[in-house]
């Protein structure tokens, strides 16, 4: 397992990762824990594979379609484990969010991992075709299959991933 994760390490800190971005763009998001810490900006997030999802009205708002990147894709960039990587230890790590105002979400990592489920987590940049608008931007979290639309925060600023309780 430690080969697998300081192959992830390698592969990011070589590749598409924090170096690979221009210091002139400033930071979306940070991405830190147990993970390489990233800098998520536009253009990155742009290189990212895009997802749209539709959404029924809820009593938080009218039906409408984001678009965005499925947060896993944004973990991987970080090196964070997945697939058969999450096992052991691995299996108690959390993915916690927090946005500009202090809402914090947090998340089982298999929650967001294909190999557990086939459940969709979008940190959308867009809802119906446009820029989120500023008291939701620059990313919010769109977890379509859930009942109530808590988990969906606005003004993600940071993710950090980690074991849920570290062991003393």
């Amino acid at each position: 397992m430690l080969k697998v994760l300081l192959s992830a390490l390698l592969l990011v800190g070589a590749g598409s990762g924090p170096a690979a971005t221009p210091a002139t763009e400033s930071p979306v998001l940070e991405v830190s824990g147990s993970a390489t810490p990233l800098k998520l900006t536009p253009e990155l997030l742009h290189r990212l594979p895009r997802k749209q999802v539709s959404v029924p009205a809820t009593e938080h708002g009218p039906a409408a379609s984001f678009e965005g990147v499925r947060l896993r894709d944004i973990l991987s960039e970080a090196g964070v484990p997945a697939g058969t990587a999450i096992r052991g230890p691995v299996l108690s790590w959390v993915v916690t969010l927090d946005a500009t105002d202090g809402y914090r979400a947090v998340f089982a990592l298999a929650e967001l991992d294909p190999a557990f489920t086939e459940r969709l987590v979008l940190l959308a940049d867009t809802r119906d075709g446009k820029p989120l608008p500023p008291q939701e931007a620059p990313l919010r979290l769109v977890v379509p299959e859930e009942k109530r639309p808590a988990r969906w925060i606005r003004q993600v600023k940071r993710i950090t991933v980690g074991p849920a309780c570290p062991q003393k």
